[in-house]
This record gives C-alpha cells, sequence and structure tokens, in this order.
C-alpha cells in the first residue's frame, strides 16, 4: 500500500552552490528530485553554473513555478523570455538565465533536476 511521504526544504537532501550568488536545495521524494533555488541579483547561468557544469548552456529541462523575484531566459535559437512570481513556466534544454532586479528569484523546479548544478 502507498503511504504519504513528506519532506521540508528546510532541512534539504543536498545543498548545492554555485559559484557565488545562490544555491540550489534538493529533495529526494518520490524517486524524483525537487528543488528549491535561490537565484540572487547579479546571478546569470553563464557566469555562476557554466564554471561548474561545463558546455555552451544549460542543457537541464525545467518545469517550475516562480515563488518570487523575476528570471530572463535566453534560448540558444535566439528567443527571450522573462517569469516572476506565480507564473510557471516550461524550460527546455538550451537556454542561458539571469535574475532580473534586485530580488532574489526563489524558483520550485520540478523538471529533470537530479544533476543540476552539479559538476559533469
Amino acid at each position: 500500500m502507498a503511504q504519504l511521504e513528506k519532506k521540508s526544504f528546510n532541512s534539504p537532501d543536498e545543498t548545492r552552490k554555485f559559484v557565488d550568488k545562490g544555491k540550489a536545495d534538493v529533495i529526494q521524494i518520490a524517486g524524483r528530485s525537487v528543488l528549491r533555488g535561490t537565484f540572487e541579483p547579479g546571478w546569470k547561468w553563464s557566469q555562476h553554473l557554466k564554471p561548474i557544469v561545463g558546455g555552451d548552456s544549460c542543457q537541464t529541462s525545467h518545469i517550475g513555478y516562480v515563488v518570487s523575484g523575476r528570471m530572463r531566459v535566453f534560448m540558444d535559437d535566439g528567443s527571450q523570455g522573462e517569469a516572476g512570481p506565480n507564473e510557471v513556466v516550461a524550460i527546455p534544454p538550451g537556454h542561458d538565465a539571469e535574475v532580473v532586479g534586485n530580488e532574489s528569484c526563489v524558483f520550485l523546479d520540478f523538471g529533470e533536476v537530479a544533476q543540476y548544478a552539479s559538476p559533469r
């Protein structure tokens, strides 16, 4: 019989630090990884995660909810978009991103984040 499973970001299973300007708290639940990213003002994937994970752009598929702050995403094909509080976004692999404004962006990510912000 299946049972309720519950965890809290107050005590994540793992915390992955960026070069600076943020971190990713990770919870393992129901056989999946759920991530809460805290991206501080001035954070940009190409500056603060690329040195850790390598590659030309982020290759993680994200499906998430913006709790606070704003994030701008630049797709490899040249398109771009922005997401803010109470918005849900799907971001395919092949992008860069940056925090917009002076508020940290807090993002709950239910995508393919098992290895996000981990050295490759």
